[in-house]
Order: structure tokens, then C-alpha cells, then sequence
């Protein structure tokens, strides 16, 4: 895989992330309104958000695009 397919797969997988951010804060914000505790999915979706933020920080480090804005 070349470093061009890295980054393409980066930002896919960023946009990934992004939609299980607002997946998970949709949840919460509906909960709150609610009145209901922390949702169950919060701890599985919060899981799957940090397995993805592992590859791309794993991907990131491969084609020597760090730091871009996943902690590490």
C-alpha cells in the first residue's frame, strides 16, 4: 500500500470517527432530555471511536503524517 493510499484511508476512517462522535452525543444529549442515565451503547460506541483512533494514529505513523489531530 502506498503512502497516497494511507491517507486516503485516514481520512476515511476520520470520518468514521467523527460520525460515532455524533452518534454518541446524540445518544447522551437525547438521555439527558430525557432524564435517563448514561445510554448502554455509550461504553461499546466510545470502544469502537478509540479502535479507530488507534489505526489512524497506526496508519498516521507509517506514512509519516503525525500529528494530525488524534491523540496520542
Amino acid at each position: 500500500m502506498s503512502c497516497g493510499r494511507y491517507d486516503d484511508l485516514v481520512d476515511r476512517l476520520q470520518v468514521v470517527a467523527d460520525d460515532l462522535d455524533q452518534i454518541t452525543f446524540d445518544q447522551l444529549r437525547e438521555a439527558s432530555a430525557e432524564g435517563r442515565a448514561r445510554p448502554a451503547d455509550d461504553k461499546r460506541l466510545t470502544q469502537a471511536r478509540r479502535a479507530v483512533e488507534k489505526a489512524i494514529h497506526l496508519l498516521r505513523a507509517n506514512s509519516g503524517i503525525e500529528g494530525s489531530g488524534v491523540d496520542e
